[in-house]
């Protein structure tokens, strides 16, 4: 079993047997060959449900509920953003942080050729193609966070200072609450 999250000694985990954990994904295999802990959230998945089932499945702020979201910059190269559940991207406000003209959220099927996840179950960890990583700094303020584990129904729980140590993701100041 993992370790609880939401103290330092969570970044480690010694390496487990793979028969002790249900639910292997490409995800949960990066974590673990990297010996990250984070525990397991199963949930009952309904179709464009998002963040607000999730959260209420697991009895969870909203806000604590880490979305993955595959966009690209206006050259249709990838990257990855990940912002709280409650809140918005505000693709104007990256784009100027990052430097580029234009950010827009990728189709579906552009999404999952470059992350390798379907729609819905898409994780940072374990991704198909290597893709540039944000993640909305608020986020690293949270003792701990819940993110997809790679398949639809399915988070972790880890510390959110992984996000920047193992996915070397960059904060940034993107967060809306609402239409830009």
């Amino acid at each position: 079993m993992s370790r609880p999250i939401g103290t330092e000694a969570t970044n480690i985990m010694p390496a487990m047997s793979k028969s002790v954990h249900v639910s292997e994904t490409p995800a949960t295999r990066w974590l673990r060959e990297r010996r990250i802990a984070f525990s397991e959230h199963p949930y009952v998945y309904e179709e464009h449900g998002g963040t607000t089932v999730s959260a209420r499945e697991l009895g969870v702020d909203e806000h604590a509920v880490v979305k993955t979201l595959v966009m690209e910059d206006d050259s249709t190269t990838p990257l990855i953003v990940l912002m709280h559940g409650d809140r918005i991207v505000s693709t104007r406000s990256l784009a100027r942080e990052i430097g580029v003209k234009r950010i827009a959220p990728c189709k579906p099927e552009v999404a999952q050729r470059h992350s390798g996840y379907r729609i819905g179950g898409t994780s940072p960890f374990g991704v198909k193609r290597a893709m540039r990583t944000y993640v909305e700094a608020t986020v690293l303020d949270l003792p701990s966070i819940y993110i997809n584990g790679g398949r639809r129904g399915y988070l972790v729980g880890l510390a959110p200072r992984v996000l920047v140590d193992a996915l070397a993701a960059v904060p940034v100041h993107c967060a809306s609450t609402g239409p830009e």
